[in-house]
């Protein structure tokens, strides 16, 4: 996989532990340049350390990725540092409440839809000029909340819910120029977030971490969880050469928890 995305530059909205430095660094050493965008930035230069210490470049770009005028200039820099977009990973997430739909706060539920929803469409909007020019791709970061029916996870599977069918929307629209959409759908990752949870519910319960894991990786076909590094691998083939012809699809990455059609 050493030159699977060589050359190409990729914007990637969302950088932060777990998921997001997996993703940084996977694109890194399959030979991509980066464009680094989030709010804070410290986090973006600890990862673009990581992406100039696996020889490639990275452009530390601080947004506020709901500020419309902040996204048309985080645009316009990358387009000046590379002179190319090949790829936008929308990976940014707001946590929206989590307690059934019929309780909710519908404010908070309001406001975790600007980052999970329509931060996504104006990245993708305001970049698909340059992804035109470069037959370049879009990928949503979903979640298998979607194939999931507690009632704790009602606002996150709604959010979850409208940025796949948004990507399923602008596949067909932008299809024509060239561009590709596709979604990632991952379940549990075990990394430090779920990790620090899995303690949580350990001490609750009076049981091990390791029984919380088995519990919960007895669901998948294999057994286990993914890694970030798993999930980003499977992310960035979408983003590859490779998946030419593939777009309009959700990926489940579960270790074989869903069986998605």
């Amino acid at each position: 996989m050493t030159n699977l995305l060589q050359d190409k530059v990729i914007v990637l909205s969302g950088v932060g532990p777990g998921l997001g430095r997996a993703l940084g660094t996977q694109a890194a050493a399959m030979g991509a340049d980066l464009v680094l965008v989030s709010r804070t930035q410290e986090r973006l230069e600890k990862m673009a350390a990581e992406v100039r210490a696996l020889g490639r470049r990275a452009l530390v770009c601080p947004t506020d990725i709901n500020d419309g005028q902040a996204c048309q200039e985080l645009v316009a820099a990358a387009l000046a540092e590379f002179g190319q977009v090949d790829c936008l990973i929308n990976n940014a997430f707001a946590i929206p409440p989590m307690e059934p739909l019929t309780t909710i706060d519908e404010a908070a539920l309001r406001a975790s839809f600007d980052t999970n929803a329509f931060a996504p469409l104006r990245l993708s909007r305001l970049f698909s000029d340059a992804l035109s020019k470069s037959q370049g791709s879009i990928i949503m970061i979903n979640s298998a909340v979607l194939r999931h029916s507690q009632p704790e996870f009602g606002g996150y599977k709604l959010s979850k819910g409208t940025l796949v069918h948004l990507a399923s929307a602008l596949a067909t629209e932008l299809g024509a120029r060239g561009i590709r959409v596709n979604s990632v759908a991952p379940s549990w990752i075990y990394e430090d977030v779920n990790k620090a949870y899995f303690d949580w519910m350990a001490s609750e319960r009076g049981i091990t971490h390791q029984e919380i894991y088995a519990e919960i990786a007895d669901k998948t076909d294999l057994k286990r969880l993914a890694t970030p590094e798993e999930v980003a691998r499977a992310t960035l083939f979408l983003a590859s050469d490779l998946a030419s012809a593939v777009s309009g699809v959700t990926l489940d990455v579960s270790c074989g928890e869903f069986h998605g059609y």
